[in-house]
């Protein structure tokens, strides 16, 4: 029987938690220092911000004087876009998962299109606003519309979407789909029946933070040409239109001309957190409503 001696066994033992202490401290204070950037941005947003959110600012049109400047015709035009993003990336994301997940056969090919699209997940945005004005704007002859701006934005999520779908109905248990089948149910009832409720919420959580991405991206809409001036309210997807974001950019560089432009920057940024909150809030809600029945 091998000697074991304790005092070596102890020395280890202190190590080992010297070790996990120090990476336990740097943690919490890595924690601590991003909590406390992010309660500085608040607080500098919100405190910019203070006095220049009203009825009027957001009501009214852009203008030259800040004063009377408004994000009106910027909140239409982000809504107008979740409007062709949100049904292409869910129906087109979903799509592809159910194929890739309960028809596609294991192969060469199927692992080359799943290793593109976890690979497209991470290409940066701006590369995806070169696709769009390649594609939409130029060879479509779009222009800088909604429609186009949509379309390159959808592209953008549409990876995140893919991914995260599949992964919830990978994590569906195979039980609830023998028991489908042994009930006689074909693999499409099975599919719309028993797989995509229980994935649901799984899906909806992937379409959610995609959506988040979507409309608080600007480096696409920049690159296809996205206006920020004086035009007016989009009424349609074949209009063209301007963004949150892209007002919060040209505001935030103008501000180094007139100050002003900076307080109105931070009205724009709350708004727009905001919004985001509350696509978080109902997306949570419906998600929990979803995870409760089934």
């Amino acid at each position: 029987m091998k000697y074991i001696d304790s005092a070596q066994v102890q020395k280890k033992m202190s190590s080992r938690l010297l070790f996990n202490q120090i990476l336990k401290t740097l943690f919490f204070l890595s924690t601590i220092v991003g909590l406390v950037v992010l309660v500085v941005l608040f607080y500098r947003v919100i405190s910019q911000s203070i006095g220049w959110i009203d009825l009027s600012f957001l009501t009214n049109k852009l203008s030259t004087m800040p004063e009377r400047a408004g994000i009106m015709g910027a909140i239409l035009g982000t809504v107008w876009l979740m409007i062709v993003v949100a049904p292409i990336t869910l129906f087109l994301g979903v799509g592809t998962a159910i194929y890739l997940e309960e028809y596609a056969k294991k192969s060469k090919f199927q692992s080359f299109i799943q290793t593109n699209i976890s690979n497209l997940a991470g290409v940066p945005s701006i590369v995806f606003g070169i696709l769009g004005l390649t594609i939409f704007v130029r060879a479509a002859g779009l222009g800088n519309i909604i429609l186009a701006g949509g379309l390159t934005m959808a592209l953008l999520v549409l990876p995140i979407v893919v991914v995260s779908s599949q992964e919830a109905i990978r994590a569906v248990p195979s039980f609830l789909r023998e028991a489908s089948y042994a009930m006689g149910a074909t693999k499409w009832q099975t599919i719309i029946k028993v797989v995509l409720p229980a994935a649901l919420p799984g899906i909806l959580t992937g379409t959610i933070l995609a959506l988040s991405r979507a409309i608080g991206e600007t480096a696409p809409l920049v690159v296809i040409g996205i206006p920020a001036l004086l035009i007016p309210f989009p009424g349609g997807i074949f209009d063209k239109f301007t963004v949150l974001p892209m007002q919060i950019y040209y505001w935030t560089v103008d501000a180094a001309l007139v100050a002003e432009y900076a307080n109105l920057a931070a009205a724009t940024i709350v708004v727009l957190l905001f919004v985001l909150f509350a696509m978080n809030s109902i997306a949570i809600f419906i998600r929990n409503k979803f995870q409760q029945r089934y």
